[in-house]
């Protein structure tokens, strides 16, 4: 099925393939209970008011286009798009000081537009990526674009670390993603949307343990072919006492998730 939508996307190209997303966002809406489910419930969080069926549409179908133009981007088509990028100063700020950063960001929108800026702006970046989550899908779309694929870091290794500091110290960007918490993971409660939300607390340890900057990014879809990237100075070092590491643990990420509240 993967390999079809594939052959639709590069052959009817974006406008014939989004069409074609209206049934498959139709066949989830009706389909996926869980998923329709939390989507009321996120958007009446964020909505404030009544949620109907038509805003759960649309919340799906934002979804589903953004997987679809992952293709795109990893094809390097990255013309189709109309790209607005913020705080890019930041960023040249960094690579002027030749020193490795932790690029920290989201599930919210794409976090292909980022990868796929790495490589067209020369931006040295590296991933720290689970590829195991949705398996199936990360196999298909790293086949789009090796170069990309070999950017990636895998958690929870021996070498990882090592990996992580040796790319750092080469003047490497690493992108990670704060807000989705694997089996191993430690994490932290933190309030996210008005009520208890558990995220991880790895990136943070991880930036602590390196004494390197935290830069925010988000990669945010707007709908059509426009897409927002947002670049946002966190910190420049992040310090964890022995005596109260729980609290300044979960001060650090809380800092974060209202960013990604905001």
């Amino acid at each position: 099925m993967l390999r079809w939508f594939h052959w639709v996307a590069v052959h009817l190209g974006r406008t014939g393939a989004r069409l074609l997303l209206y049934p498959v966002t139709a066949y989830f809406l009706v389909s996926a209970k869980t998923a329709r489910r939390v989507s009321y419930d996120y958007l009446r969080r964020v909505l404030g008011g009544p949620v109907h069926w038509w805003n759960v549409f649309r919340h799906f179908h934002f979804f589903a286009t953004t997987i679809l133009d992952r293709v795109y981007l990893l094809r390097g088509k990255t013309g189709l798009f109309d790209v607005t990028l913020n705080g890019t100063e930041i960023l040249d700020r960094q690579m002027k000081s030749s020193k490795g950063c932790i690029l920290l960001g989201s599930h919210l929108g794409s976090f292909e537009v980022l990868r796929t800026l790495g490589v067209t702006r020369n931006l040295r970046l590296k991933v720290l990526m689970d590829i195991e989550h949705n398996e199936n899908i990360t196999r298909f779309l790293d086949g789009l674009n090796p170069e990309v694929a070999g950017t990636v870091i895998v958690p929870d290794r021996s070498d990882t670390l090592l990996r992580v500091k040796e790319s750092l110290d080469a003047g490497f960007f690493i992108g990670t993603l704060g807000d989705r918490a694997t089996k191993n993971d430690k994490t932290v409660q933190c309030h996210f949307l008005n009520a208890p939300a558990t995220f991880p607390a790895g990136p943070v340890i991880i930036a602590a343990v390196m004494h390197c900057p935290v830069v925010l990014f988000f990669g945010l879809y707007r709908g059509g072919n426009r897409y927002e990237i947002r670049f946002e100075q966190f910190t420049e070092d992040i310090s964890l006492g022995r005596e109260r590491r729980a609290e300044e643990l979960q001060a650090w990420v809380q800092r974060y998730v209202n960013r990604l509240e905001h």
